[in-house]
This record gives structure tokens, sequence and C-alpha cells, in this order.
């Protein structure tokens, strides 16, 4: 049932008058659109200037020069000292950087924080200062900007040889506030951590357990080589738990059981069950808590905030397979869904405030569209004429495959105003992903063509390529393995020269004939078409210039080394490119094609993740610059010579040459965490920085493995599994959009759980819209 918002009487305006109140109704309509469209507060200022502020601020332009600057601001500990601009971070063999003069990365941060204070200044006054106290995000923006300057001031004030420079550490903030989904992920962080926190104390209890059982074991005896446990991995309570902590994470594993196990095979039973229930049953269960609490916001939009549901109800099904779990609204029943209820209620949370939103900004077009029909009109109709929507829809930045959509299914209108039911209805093209069409074949009027045509264009001509292409690579990696040991002056390439030239005529061969078959604009329409092209005019490129200069092959055939590499040598190299020519055939496969599908759909959300990661490898690498930096110093003498004479116990950081593994400058210390984060040999850098630093060091390096091997690397995991689940449950989901005019259509998530999710009611989106705190409406 539509519920108009009662408004007071409304005064017919002058011509000069109508002509503005017009066009700043469309204004405002184009803008609630927009933020429908991107999932955005309409929660701002309304008038023409600010209308007009809020579009140049949210366009690529402005968020491009703000994430540049973001990227710089960042980019700069590469630069201040200690600079990270030498060849090696060896100690041994690295040379005085270069240190920027006082200033100069100063000034680039001055410019930087011009930008900020510029951008939060926007954001402030376009959604007004009330709804900026309720913004935590905006004022903690304000309190970072004033931390940085207050800083940059001191370090500028003692000519920047300050040691601490707090507003390092600000900066990630920077990147976090302007991505919304990074924002999701830490709120899904802080719900986790009370069920991470009850898996971690019990994984606490477990170490310190078998550390209290592993000392009571390994007890001091009077043959040193029967002691060789207790001293190496259980001398002191936190040697034991330590070594056992390393333990978890199978990186000392089987070194730390050894002496033991020599002693008495019995003592493998005590290693083997601690591994057995901290690494395969806890370790896995705190993967398995973060996948669920982020499930629901992995699938959800960017920029969207939960919204709580209404209660569910779950019952059991039939068999005792699962449950389903029913969302319940006021006057009836959302929907059903398999699967966990506390898994669902998350996953529906984010998709549920998504619906909410883009309902609302629609909405509100159509408020504002009313009373633009009610002035034009009469005060008390109530509807938009599709001439005024078709007005609007024309200025708003969208997708062209759905403005298309829109305006074809608004010129099919019978007639008269659009209702509310109508004009939301229109907006569920947003809903669908448009596939990708390719051009029509060109018709040919002769049969012989029509054939040639038929032939060349069927996928069995692909596979024909597929296949050439891997006679190619068989080629080049059998001479590869066949020269490995040769000199460049006794080779004889003839027979190699030979066989390229002929693959690359194929590849012209077959470039032409593809875009004979399908087109040009049906060739370029393939991305694989696109890629085996230009690698065919690189080869062709290369081809040439290697016979122009070193002419035709014959037996005894050298091309002699130019720079580098010959052009021979990179010639091959562009050949081994072709190896992507087998990814063609992976939509053809559906198993392969999943997989394939996953792997993009995980780079294109890796954004917000990408993002998390460097904020936490940066102020890690802050941290750990400011608490090691100078800590590993050069050995004395020639270290060789002292690692021969086995002065260097076997598996220490001196043995094993770590000497570039260390937190003198950023890059290094960026290295060193990586190398920590893969937990393959972190004991190293546990024993080394506790004997140059202080045994305090470990609580650093825990701290690290918790949030990047822990926590980062099972949202990871967690991001995998989603996209896999559903690349596998939408399988099949591509429908034809009715009409012959629109092209198919695939799903979105949102179309997929329309059926589960409850649909604002209209008393909602008018009281939200009547607490509007910028929006007026005349009628």
């Amino acid at each position: 049932m539509f519920i108009p918002i009662q408004m007071p009487r409304f005064v017919w305006p002058s011509p000069g008058v109508a002509d503005a109140h017009r066009d700043l109704c469309i204004n405002q309509a184009v803008v609630f659109i927009e933020d429908a469209i991107q999932y955005r507060s309409i929660n701002h200022r309304m008038d023409s200037t600010s209308l007009a502020l809020y579009r140049w601020h949210y366009s690529r332009i402005c968020q491009g020069v703000l994430s540049f600057t973001i990227f710089l601001i960042l980019s700069l500990a590469f630069i201040e000292t200690p600079s990270s601009l030498t060849v090696t971070s060896d100690v041994r063999y690295r040379q005085a950087p270069w240190e920027p003069p006082c200033g100069l990365t100063e000034s680039v941060e001055a410019l930087c924080f011009l930008v900020f204070i510029a951008d939060v200044s926007m954001k402030s006054y376009l959604i007004g200062w009330r709804e900026f106290l309720k913004n935590r995000w905006l004022l903690a923006y304000i309190v970072a900007l004033v931390v940085s300057l207050t800083d940059w001031t001191v370090s500028l004030s003692f000519g920047c040889r300050e040691t601490l420079r707090v507003r390092r550490l600000v900066r990630p903030f920077f990147l976090l506030q302007n991505s919304s989904m990074m924002k999701k992920t830490l709120k899904c962080i802080r719900r986790t951590l009370p069920e991470m926190a009850s898996v971690a104390l019990l994984l606490f209890v477990h170490l310190c357990l078998f550390t209290m059982l592993g000392m009571l074991l390994f007890m001091r005896e009077k043959d040193d080589r029967k002691d060789q446990e207790r001293r190496l991995y259980f001398q002191n309570f936190p040697e034991s738990l330590t070594s056992l902590l390393v333990l978890l994470t199978t990186a000392n594993n089987p070194d730390v059981m050894i002496p033991a196990y020599s002693k008495n095979r019995a003592y493998s039973i005590f290693f083997i069950v601690f591994t057995v229930i901290g690494s395969l049953f806890l370790m896995n269960l705190l993967t398995a808590i973060i996948y669920n609490q982020f499930r629901g916001y992995l699938m959800g939009l960017d920029g969207v905030t939960p919204r709580p549901l209404p209660a569910p109800r779950v019952h059991r099904s039939q068999g005792g397979l699962g449950c389903l779990v029913e969302i319940e609204a006021e006057g009836g029943t959302g929907g059903c869904f398999p699967g966990p209820l506390w898994m669902v209620c998350a996953f529906l949370e984010s998709i549920q405030s998504s619906l909410f939103r883009r309902r609302l900004g629609i909405r509100a077009a159509f408020e504002v569209l009313c009373s633009l029909e009610g002035a034009e009109i009469h005060p008390l109709v109530v509807g938009v004429k599709p001439e005024t929507f078709l007005q609007v829809i024309q200025k708003v930045k969208m997708s062209l495959y759905c403005k298309e959509a829109i305006i074809q299914t608004v010129g099919s209108h019978a007639g008269g105003l659009m209702s509310a039911d109508q004009f939301q209805s229109v907006f569920e093209e947003l809903d669908k992903d448009a596939i990708k069409e390719h051009p029509p074949r060109p018709a040919y009027p002769s049969t012989v063509l029509q054939r040639a045509q038929s032939v060349f264009g069927h996928r069995y001509f692909d596979y024909l390529g597929n296949f050439v292409a891997f006679g190619n690579i068989v080629s080049i990696c059998v001479f590869l393995v066949i020269d490995a040991d040769k000199l460049p002056s006794e080779r004889d390439d003839f027979i190699l020269g030979v066989l390229n030239c002929f693959f690359i005529l194929y590849y012209v061969l077959e470039m032409l004939l593809k875009v004979f078959a399908l087109g040009l604009k049906g060739y370029v329409s393939f991305f694989s078409n696109i890629f085996d092209g230009i690698l065919t005019v690189i080869l062709l490129v290369l081809e040439i210039s290697t016979l122009a200069v070193y002419r035709f092959p014959h037996p005894g055939w050298k091309p002699e080394m130019l720079g580098l590499l010959s052009l021979w040598d990179m010639s091959r190299l562009v050949n081994m490119f072709i190896v992507f020519r087998f990814l063609r055939i992976i939509p053809n496969m559906k198993l392969m094609s999943l997989v394939a599908g996953t792997l993009l759909d995980l780079v294109r959300n890796m954004r917000a993740f990408a993002g998390i990661l460097v904020v936490v490898y940066y102020v890690f690498a802050i941290v750990g610059i400011g608490l090691f930096q100078g800590a590993i110093e050069s050995p004395p003498g020639n270290s060789s010579l002292v690692y021969a004479n086995g002065t260097a116990p076997c598996g220490t950081f001196e043995q094993l040459e770590y000497w570039p593994n260390n937190f003198d400058d950023f890059a290094a210390a960026l290295v060193t965490l990586w190398d920590v984060m893969v937990v393959n040999n972190w004991q190293v850098f546990l024993d080394v920085y506790t004997r140059y630093s202080s045994p305090w060091s470990k609580l650093y390096f825990v701290a690290w493995w918790l949030v990047s091997s822990i926590v980062w690397m099972n949202l990871f995991v967690a991001l995998i599994l989603e996209n896999f689940i559903h690349k596998w449950d939408r399988r099949g989901q591509q429908q034809p959009v009715p009409g012959s005019c629109q092209a198919p259509y695939q799903v979105t998530v949102e179309l997929m759980f329309r059926d589960v999710l409850e649909e604002p009611t209209e008393e909602e989106l008018v009281a939200k819209l009547i607490q509007h705190p910028h929006l007026h409406l005349c009628r």
C-alpha cells in the first residue's frame, strides 16, 4: 500500500522559481539514484550547490586523486630515514643509503595532508553537523590528521632528527577509512573476537599443559648425551613454551622430537598427541570460526552497514540432514534458506541492508519527482511521468547495459504516471549482470567462403591451435634441457630456429583465418584472441628482426649475444607465453571453468583484503623498525671461514646466512615479516632476535604470527571457499531476459536471495525519509 508523505500546503511558484525548482528536483533524483546504485547513505545536503559538490567529490577524478594521495603518503616509508634505496639489505654488503634532506618528504606529506583536510571538510559539510557527530570514522579522521600535523610540526622543529615518528603509524588509517568494505571487515573481526578468544584460550591451555608435561618428561640427567632434548628445547618454561608453539605450526617438526625419539621411541607419542590436538583440531577450529563469521560479509556489497533482521525460526528438516532457517517478517514469511542459523543470519544481514539502502534511495528519488509532478499538474498528484523519468535517467552515472535496459522498460510503459511500485520495479535491472554478447559473424555470399568460415570459426580449430602451441612449448623445453650445460658458443640453434619459424608462421595464419571467420569486431570481442594477437605480432616482429640480423637458420647457426639477451633468446622467452593459449579451453570444461572463475572472482574481491594486509604489514613494519633497527650487525672477518670451522650451530641465523632479513629499513622489514608469516623456519627469527635484542622480542613475532598467519590467512581461505561455493551454487542460473532485444543476464547475489530477503515496507521507507535531515519535499 502506498503511503504519501504529508507536507505543508503547496503554493504555486512563479515561472522562474518553477524552472529552478524543476532543475533541483531532477538533480536530487539523479543523486538519490546514484546513491542507490552504489549503496550509499542518502543523509546528505540536498541544495543545488551541495549536490554539485557531492557528485564532484564522488567523481572518478576526485576519488582517483584521493587514492593516489593515500598511495603516495604510504610510499614515503621507502624513502624516509631509514631509507630503502639500496641494492641489497644484507648487512654484510649493504652500502650507506641515500638519505633525503630535511623537508623533502615533509613537503610531500604537507600536500597529502591538504588533500585529506579537503576530503574530511567536504564530507563533514555534505552530511551536516548532526550527522558528523554521529560518524565515528569522520571523528577519528580528524583526530588522525591532528596527530599527524602535530608530529609533523615536531619533526621540523627537531630538524628531522627525531627517532620516533608517530604519524607513520597513523598513515594506514587513511587507507582504512577510505574503504567501506575494509571497515565492514574490521567490524566482523570485532564480532569474531569472542569466539576466537575462546579457542585461543583453549589453545593456550593446551600449550601450557604440554609444556609442563614436557618439562616433567625431559628432566635433567647426569649423562649429557641423554640430556639433549632438555638442553635444546625444554631448558626452562619460556624455551619449552616457544618450542611447542613453533611445533604447533610444524616448522620445527621433526627436529624437536629427534633427540628424545633417539633415546626412546615412546617419546614420539607425546609430540604426536600434541600435534594432533593443536594443529589438526584447535587450529582448524579457528579457521572454521573465522569462515563462519565472515561468510555473510564476503558476499555483501561494498559500503553496506548491517541492519538487524526479524527474528528467524529454525525448523529441522526431515531426515536430519540440516535445518531450514525461516526469516519471518510482519504479516508473512520471507523465505527459507538451508544451513546453520548463525551463518545464514550473518549472510543475510549484509544483503538485507543492501536492499534497504537501494530501496530507500529509489523511493527518495520517486518522492522528489512526485513533488515535481505536483507542481506542474496538481498538488495531490502522486506519480512520475515517464518523460521526466527518462530525463533523470539520462543524467545518472551507471553502466550502459543497465541504462539501456531501464530506458527500454520505461519506454514500454502503457502511459500515464508511474506509481511507486512501478518506479521500484524498473530498477530491478540493477540486480542483473549482463552477459557479454559477441558481434555477429560476417556474411559471405560465396558457398566456399561460408564453408571456410564455418571451419575456421569452429572450436576444433581452437583445439588445433592449442595442440600446436603445446608442440611449440615442448620443443623449447627439450632444447633448453639439451643446451642447459652448453656455452652459447657450443650451441647449434638450427633445428630450433626452423621450428620457431614454422610456429610463428602458423600463429600469423591462425590469427588471419580467425579474423576472416569472426570478423575484426568479433575477433577482438574475445579476450583470448586479443592476447593471442598481441603475442603473434610481438613474435613476428622479433622473428623478422632476428632474420634481418642473423639471416635464415642454417647448420651451425649461433646468434651471438647482444647485451643481456639476444633477439633469439627474447623470441624464445615470448614463446613461453603461448602456454596461456590453453586457458581458452577452460570454459568448455565445467570443473576447470568453476575453479578458474573462482580465481578470477578472488582477484576482483581482493581489494579489501589486500588493503587490510597492507595496513597490518605497514604497522608491524614500522613497529619492527622502531624495536629492532640495527639489532643485526655484520659479522666480523670472513664469515664463510668461521662457519666452515663449525663455530655457528647448524640451523641458526648465522649458519643459514639470513643476514638480509632484518628491520634496518622499511623494505627489509616487509620481507622479514613475509618470511615469518610463511612460518617456515620462523623459529630462527625468534632465536636470533632473542639473542641480539631481548627475550621479550618473541612477543612481537608471536603477535605477528597470530595476526597474519591465523587471522588474515584464514580470511583468505574463507574468501576462496565463499567464492567457490557461490560459483558452485549459481551454476546454470543464466536466464534470458523476456523480449527479443535484450541480452541474457546472470543473476546477482541480491536476485538469488530475493525470496529470502524481507522487502522494506512503505512505513519503514516513509519513516526513514521523514527523518532525513536535509530533505524537504514541496507537496
